[in-house]
């Protein structure tokens, strides 16, 4: 079995039916999750014995690298990691000042086919196991040699599609005796899917929510976000007014600009009216293009829409753009990969 799969608990079931001490559990997922060995010969603390025993049991699979590009701008690194059954999926590595955040995928491809988005173009396959989702922070690590401090739920899929996976994941990454990253250091980020948004907040996990709006109207988002035919503006973000008054957590929105389309004054007006119960901080992001039916406002339109926001009391910023030179953006790589082989 692999371990990355499993919870503290049940690493321990299985370590104490084998006739070992608890403590022997400790040590094996140090040795992985702390030091990054993850092979058991490299496991010195432990006897030639128990290593043989935990070689038998126990598996330790990272997907594997296949292509690595580094942004000569901004060191943005993005991996493209191929799974046991030949699919592919993306990481990126972001820098900031002081600590590096992984952005991780949930899904391979997505089945949510936002308009503007390369992993939507590029098709649904299936869920990541929670072995593959915690496998990519231990590999992004293990690739880059810099250890993550943050890590965003907000590569390829969608987050709440792939729930329980999700949410064992995360308890893997924070549980003291693994990964132990600080809770408030992980994001979630979901296009809103409301039902799981609200089961989330009973969830216990004090994790960040992002919930990717894109537009202010559910006509225009209607046209982008396929999915908000079935869950309109209003009801995620009522799913998110539970979700706060259930956490007391600030929000994020997340909202691509895109020329002529979502970024008139009037839409900056109408986001502030939705948001104005709600304790949110708005990320504005000028739009990847990945065709030609996108382009990005001119930068004083950017600025504008962000002062709209900040007048009407509304917390916002634009987003500093990384790794434009390596397609950075979610899905690129592997759509560029996929279509490259057809």
């Amino acid at each position: 079995m692999n371990l990355l799969e499993m919870s503290y608990e049940e690493v321990v079931d299985v370590v104490k039916q084998m006739g070992l001490e608890k403590y022997r559990a400790d040590q094996l997922l140090d040795w992985v999750y702390k030091k990054r060995v993850f092979t058991f010969e490299g496991m010195t603390n432990l006897s030639k014995e128990h290593r043989a025993l935990f070689r038998e049991k126990f598996t330790v699979k990272l997907p594997r690298l296949i292509e690595k590009r580094v942004s000569k701008i901004d060191k943005t690194t993005k991996f493209l990691y191929e799974l046991e059954d030949g699919n592919t999926i993306e990481s990126v590595l972001l820098f900031h000042e002081g600590y590096a955040t992984a952005c991780i995928s949930t899904q391979v491809g997505c089945p949510i086919k936002c308009a503007f988005c390369a992993t939507g173009q590029s098709g649904y396959v299936r869920n990541l196991t929670v072995a593959e989702i915690v496998g990519q922070v231990l590999a992004v690590e293990n690739d880059s040699g810099r250890n993550i401090r943050n890590v965003v739920y907000m590569g390829m899929g969608e987050p709440f599609l792939n729930y329980d996976n999700v949410v064992k994941s995360i308890k893997i990454l924070i549980h003291p005796k693994m990964k132990d990253m600080g809770v408030r250091r992980i994001t979630v980020s979901t296009v809103g899917i409301p039902d799981k948004i609200t089961r989330f907040a009973d969830e216990g996990l004090d994790v960040r929510l992002a919930i990717s709006l894109h537009a202010a109207s559910n006509e225009k988002r209607d046209t982008i976000v396929p999915i908000n035919r079935k869950y309109s503006i209003e009801e995620v973000l009522q799913a998110a007014k539970i979700y706060q008054e259930k956490t007391d957590r600030r929000i994020t929105i997340e909202y691509i600009l895109i020329r002529e389309f979502n970024d008139f004054d009037e839409d900056a007006r109408r986001l502030a009216k939705l948001l104005k119960d709600l304790k949110a901080y708005v990320n504005l992001i000028p739009v990847n293009a990945t065709s030609a039916s996108f382009e990005r406002p001119s930068h004083w339109k950017m600025v504008r829409f962000k002062e709209i926001l900040l007048e009407n009391g509304i917390e916002a910023e634009l987003r500093k753009e990384k790794g434009a030179d390596i397609e950075a953006a979610c899905g690129q790589l592997r759509l560029r990969r996929m279509q490259a082989k057809s």
